[in-house]
């Protein structure tokens, strides 16, 4: 969803996939077998339960195809491949449906650390995993069907939610608290951030989470902790609508960073 993007959507063959080079294959491979080397201790058990459901490894950049019958066969979800950017009605709508919307591009090595417009590793790394997890997927599918219903005067208080759930969220394990959002256990920095024990975690809450303002260009002061998945899908019963109003009339928190400096 970001503004602006120097990479170009790639089209699929005829049969669907998508025309991935040895070089993607080698960025690919390096990315995970570092992310994988670095993740243990640091993310839900769920995630790493579902690289392997997916079959996800270090030797070939994974279809969207491929991904999106897993998902299906696994928990009834999916991966529906999409441009670098589309619009947040496409976006809540894929949802909606139980699919994830997945940016086809893979990022080249200049931006191994990092890169601001989600992209394939980000999408399938990061997020795919989890959506073999019945309730989250619930939460998924739930979370598209409110953003449409409620509308555009409601979108952005909703893609707060959606970044401190699904792209920043932690949960508390047996073994202490552990990451399950995309943007954490993707990016190796926010990995490290979000348990180095420095960051500041609060008990999630809808409403909160409403009123937390955030910034995608640095590693994330703050993140909301659930209790089980379960719980993320019981947030669903909530009038989102009400709760944004009440939002909105209150206003946003302190900002827990500086403001991003004009250029």
């Amino acid at each position: 969803m970001a503004k602006d993007t120097t990479y170009s959507s790639i089209l699929p063959d005829a049969d669907g996939y998508f025309p991935y080079t040895s070089e993607d294959d080698a960025v690919w491979g390096e990315l995970f077998e570092r992310q994988m080397a670095f993740l243990p201790r640091k993310v839900a058990p769920e995630y790493l339960e579902g690289v392997e459901k997916l079959g996800l490894n270090a030797d070939k950049t994974p279809q969207v195809k491929d991904i999106d019958t897993k998902l299906y066969d696994i928990s009834g979800a999916g991966a529906h491949g999409v441009p670098a950017i589309i619009p947040p009605s496409q976006f809540y709508d894929l949802l909606s449906q139980r699919k994830f919307p997945v940016a086809t591009f893979l990022r080249r090595r200049e931006h191994m650390e990092y890169i601001e417009e989600p992209d394939l590793f980000h999408e399938v790394f990061g997020h795919c995993p989890m959506l073999t997890n019945n309730a989250y997927a619930d939460f998924i599918e739930g979370f598209g069907k409110k953003a449409k219903s409620l509308g555009k005067g409601y979108s952005w208080h909703m893609f707060r939610l959606f970044w401190f759930t699904v792209e920043f969220g932690m949960i508390r394990t047996d073994d202490g608290l552990r990451a399950y959002g995309a943007g954490i256990v993707s990016s190796p920095a926010e990995a490290e951030n979000a348990t180095n024990g420095t960051a500041l975690m609060q008990d999630f809450d809808l409403l909160t989470a409403f009123r937390t303002p955030y910034r995608i260009d640095i590693v994330q002061p703050t993140y909301f902790v659930i209790d089980s998945f379960d719980q993320l899908a019981e947030t669903l019963s909530a009038d989102f609508g009400s709760l944004i109003d009440e939002a909105k009339a209150l206003g946003d928190l302190p900002a827990l960073f500086e403001s991003k400096q004009a250029v």
